[in-house]
């Protein structure tokens, strides 16, 4: 914590008296030029707090706004400094705020706390701001923020009972991942938990209250409880706390080493216009321009008994839960579970008590509860941008997004923009601020690139820019909403640039640029019905991950030689009730009659940890990743497990070349239950005998793979779970999803474990994993000596290819290094540049 005082950071010389700035942008102008003369801060520090209104909103409320430089742009700070621009008559900062008092910021570290802290207390004395908005004496400013008394006796906190201090040792203080786990925490204890940091105090089971602490590294604050075993509840609270640290270390060093890494992107060959932002999302894009229509418009005030507003505002905060929950579901499908997460975690922030309570007081004084609502929403969101935390202000765009979809519920007509009228052309979507909601609901083929006003790098909308291919920037500032309709532009989510009114030769450069870059990915589509051949004529299967009939023909398009696994799972996840035995027949007859012949390995139904259905009335489980699922749940339920059986038999007596594998396997006597039941219904239905397998998700049974393969007659490891139960972490788990890692050195070795059983009996090892879809990961598994490939179809091609331009002999080799290594990050270090292998496949 710095020690300098409020006071040294204020002088006469950095206070202007009756500024009358034209707009916002003049004030921010007006205000770093003080900052400029008094040797505070570089030049270019003016440039980064206009950027810095683009990515979070400065204003903190009752005529004071606090304008200040980008986080990445510290280095231009020469010294700590503070200037207040004082506009008797206001600015507007935002629509329907209006700043008296502009207090721009230039820290190199925390040093403005103190001044931040005296405003939060003068916010409280509207009488005197109002004075100091007026004031002809520049020693009144001055004074009234160096001032660091005590606080009044009513803003008087105390700890509880049981105290603990602690240090906050997260590089990037507390934000809303660690602030997530601190409130869940606290919410699982029968004790009241308090987080106290100075004068400021926050109900730990409170994830918001938590955030407006504005907590920093190396901050101590005082931890308390009070309650039913209160001093158990302290110490699990500060063990957890304090656990996040580890991995918030590492989390910073891999940001370090990411924005380290240099990002090339691409440069017009004649100058041109543009509008400058953060790249987002890499890519070149080419489109005309389409403005999204604002969802900001002013919401009625319509005041209702408080009965009747009270039940609108539960209803639709209960219909919001669902939807999300809805998004969440379809989210996984499409784009993968740690994009659903995203929605999750909006999800939460519908529990914030503070939120509603707040809704429920304005409704109280006698507002509409569309308005109450809003302005609650509003209010809390533009808390978390004061903070000047980047990763807080894209929280803060999370809970408006949830804000519109609840607003929505309370009123349809208030339901804001649409995505309904893009052009027929492919065009660059420019919004002030995309939701997560809209950006994961773009077609691409419409689509090809998108621009924002607002936003930040880490948003969940520039997340999942990236998912789906589609270049991105952010922070572009309020002239992006003002560029003309239809005209074209080229994006660069690399660079952060929107080239404006690009001349013929940008255009063909532009062309000749994606045309370069594409190469590989051209090629890549033009070989995919080739086989996965090395060039030593190791030839490996390659398979598709498929649901259902329909989603058969893209896999085959993209080069796929058959399912590898068909989860039938989702049979029952899409429906409300179970399917029948005829159902799933005609089902399975379908995929098999889509696939011509090619085979179809199909895996029993897979119910239990991370997927539950509501009509199978299962139990709860504390721990259902540990509990009955998979195999586990179908030699209990006979009900589910025999008419899916006597469906699949059924399919292959009609002819359908298909395979059985069952999951969650881990022991030979689950196996010879399963083989006696389904040779029973194979018996009484007449049918061939196929093939049945079991996949191999868990270590014990890799460990004991040359066992189980007596009784199998192939294996398919699915690495998600195999990584999950051999590392000990919940995939699932945003604290610990960037180190389940499936190409851990411990994860590899049982995937050789398993291939050395299998060999022992003469069986086929395939990998339906998301590690196959990885181009690297797929020649590791090649390596180590799998048989079969089975992926998302998009990754098909770029597998294949990464195949064929290797050497069998090569492959084993580098799988036997990747054994020798001691951590995931020097496996991935492994992988051969991307220029060797394009020389390579030419």
């Amino acid at each position: 914590m710095s020690s300098e005082s409020p006071a040294a950071l204020l002088s006469s010389g950095l206070v202007r008296l009756a500024a009358a700035p034209a707009d916002k942008a003049a004030a921010i102008r007006e205000a770093a030029q003080l900052l400029i003369a008094a040797g505070c801060v570089d030049a270019a520090y003016a440039e980064s707090m206009q950027r810095r209104e683009a990515v979070a909103n400065t204003f903190l409320g009752h005529g004071v706004a606090i304008p200040h430089g980008l986080g990445e742009d510290r280095h231009r700070v020469r010294s700590n400094g503070i200037a207040v621009l004082q506009v008797p008559g206001g600015v507007e900062w935002n629509p329907g705020q209006r700043a008296q008092l502009v207090v721009a910021i230039a820290a190199q570290s925390d040093a403005h706390i103190a001044i931040l802290r005296r405003l939060t207390r003068l916010m409280q004395d509207e009488a005197r701001l109002a004075a100091l908005a007026t004031t002809t004496q520049a020693q009144d400013i001055i004074e009234a923020l160096a001032q660091d008394s005590a606080p009044e006796p009513a803003a008087a906190v105390a700890d509880l009972a049981e105290c603990a201090e602690w240090t906050v040792a997260y590089p990037a203080g507390l934000h809303a991942r660690p602030a997530t786990r601190w409130a869940e925490t606290a919410r699982g204890c029968a004790a009241r938990l308090q987080v106290r940091s100075g004068d400021q105090v926050a109900d730990a089971r409170n994830m918001v209250a938590l955030l407006q602490l504005g907590l920093h590294a190396g901050e101590r604050v005082v931890v308390s409880a009070e309650g039913p075993q209160a001093a158990a509840a302290l110490a699990r609270f500060i063990s957890v706390i304090d656990g996040l640290s580890a991995q918030e270390h590492a989390d910073a060093e891999q940001a370090a080493r990411r924005a380290a890494t240099p990002v090339q992107g691409w440069t017009p060959p004649q100058a041109q216009a543009a509008i400058i932002g953060i790249g987002a999302s890499p890519g070149l894009a080419i489109g005309v321009i389409h403005r999204l229509a604002s969802a900001d418009a002013p919401v009625p005030d319509q005041p209702q008994a408080l009965a009747d507003g009270g039940a609108r505002l539960h209803a639709a905060l209960t219909a919001t839960r669902l939807q999300l929950k809805a998004v969440a579901d379809d989210t996984a499908r499409r784009l993968g579970e740690a994009d659903a997460a995203i929605f999750k975690a909006q999800a939460e922030l519908l529990n914030d008590t503070d939120l509603i309570t707040l809704a429920c007081q304005l409704m109280v004084e006698g507002h509409g509860v569309a308005w109450a609502w809003q302005q609650a929403v509003e209010r809390m969101a533009a808390k978390l941008s004061a903070l000047g935390n980047t990763v807080l202000a894209a929280r803060a765009a999370d809970l408006r997004d949830v804000g519109r979809r609840v607003l929505a519920q309370i009123d349809p007509a208030l339901a804001g923009g649409s995505l309904a009228d893009l052009p027929e052309q492919a065009c660059i979507l420019l919004a002030s601020d995309l939701s997560p909601s809209d950006t994961a609901n773009l077609d691409p083929a419409r689509v090809v690139g998108l621009a924002t006003a607002q936003g930040g790098p880490t948003s969940h909308t520039a997340i999942l820019a990236r998912t789906l291919g589609l270049p991105a920037l952010v922070a572009g500032g309020a002239a992006l909403l003002e560029l003309a309709e239809g005209s074209t532009a080229i994006v660069d989510g690399a660079s952060g640039r929107l080239y404006l009114d690009p001349s013929a030769a940008d255009l063909a450069a532009a062309r000749d640029y994606l045309v370069a870059q594409q190469r590989i990915r051209q090629r890549e589509a033009e070989q995919r019905s080739q086989p996965a051949r090395t060039r030593d004529g190791h030839t490996l299967d390659i398979g598709a991950n498929v649901n259902l009939p329909e989603q058969v023909a893209l896999a085959l398009s993209q080069g796929a030689e058959g399912v590898g696994l068909m989860r039938t799972e989702f049979l029952f996840l899409e429906r409300g009730s179970t399917p029948s035995e005829d159902e799933q027949y005609a089902i399975y007859r379908a995929m098999a009659q889509a696939l011509g012949g090619r085979p179809l390995v199909v895996r029993a139904l897979d119910i239990g940890g991370d997927k539950q259905v509501a009509h199978l009335e299962l139990p709860r489980e504390d721990n259902p990743f540990l509990g009955v699922r998979g195999a586990r749940l179908l030699l209990r339920r006979a009900d589910l497990l025999e008419p899916q059986l006597r469906a699949l038999y059924r399919a292959a007596r009609d002819g359908a070349r298909l395979s059985i594998m069952f999951p969650m396997i881990t022991s030979v006597p689950e196996i010879l239950r399963l083989r006696d039941i389904c040779e029973r219904i194979r018996s009484e239905l007449a049918a061939p005998q196929i093939e049945l397998g079991i996949m191999i998700e868990v270590p014990a049974a890799a460990v004991q793979a040359d066992v189980l393969a007596r009784h199998a007659d192939f294996f398919s490891i699915g690495t998600n779970d195999l990584t999950q139960y051999t590392l000990a972490i919940d995939r699932q788990n945003p604290e610990l999803a960037a180190e389940a890692d499936s190409l851990h050195p411990a994860v590899l070795r049982l995937i050789r474990a398993t291939v050395d059983g299998a060999r022992r009996h003469g069986r086929w090892v395939g990998v339906c994993g998301g590690l196959a879809g990885e181009a690297f990961g797929a020649t590791l598994l090649a390596g180590l000596g799998v048989d079969e490939l089975s992926m998302t179809p998009r990754d098909i091609p770029a597998v294949k290819a990464r195949l064929r331009a290797s050497d069998y002999a090569t492959l084993q080799q580098l799988a036997a290094r990747a054994l020798d290594c001691e951590t995931a990050a020097e496996v991935r270090a492994l992988d051969l540049p991307e220029a060797l292998l394009e020389g390579a496949a030419a």
